[in-house]
């Protein structure tokens, strides 16, 4: 679900407070759904659809070719429809190819927003995307040299599981104070400044 304007507001002032104790530019997004997955569907339901005949030839039913190929379209049509639904289309698409979209769309969230332009390389990107419970966290070069990927797995983690519970607001915050803390102490603030919007950026 997306954020009211509460949760947002709450949200930007708490990148704002958590910014002041940084050098780190800190940049949230949140997607509802990485792709629409259009494609995986259809050919699930093609692929189906293709057994029909071989089902036929096992069953007590006589049909003419033409009836035949009626009976394959209408359930190519039916399967097509069935998959384009949420709860059944996130079980036949591939968990790896749902994360490979969800972390190309980062990252071209990373590099629209401009977190690669910020003096001194300090913007880091907290990505969102609902529908396939991903989340990431995207540091540039000047806090990757001071904090390594695989430090931000645990607030990743926490934020994950409010992702799953629909807690995505509180989420959010969890995820933006633990980020500063941790900014705090490897990228500390010399100096005040906002390159970056610090609002919830909604793709």
């Amino acid at each position: 679900m997306l954020l009211d304007k509460n949760a947002q507001e709450t949200l930007s002032q708490t990148i704002g407070e958590q910014e002041k104790r940084t050098d780190a530019e800190l940049v949230t997004v949140l997607a509802r759904q990485a792709d629409d997955y259009r494609y995986v569907t259809l050919l699930w339901a093609a692929l189906l659809s293709l057994l029909v005949p071989v089902a036929l030839l096992f069953l007590p039913v006589w049909l003419t070719p033409f009836e035949g190929l009626l009976l394959q379209w209408g359930v190519l049509l039916v399967l097509a429809v069935l998959f384009r639904l949420k709860p059944v289309q996130f079980r036949v698409v591939p968990r790896r190819l749902q994360r490979m979209r969800a972390a190309g769309l980062a990252r071209q969230a990373f590099l629209e927003q401009g977190l690669h332009r910020t003096r001194g390389g300090t913007g880091l990107l907290i990505f969102v995307s609902e529908a396939e419970h991903y989340v990431e966290i995207l540091a540039d070069q000047g806090i990757a040299r001071h904090v390594d990927d695989s430090e931000w797995q645990t607030i990743v983690d926490a934020f994950i599981a409010r992702v799953k519970a629909g807690r995505v607001a509180e989420g959010f915050q969890e995820c933006v104070a633990a980020c500063g803390d941790k900014l705090a102490t490897h990228v500390p603030a010399t100096e005040q400044k906002n390159e970056l919007p610090n609002h919830l950026i909604m793709l």
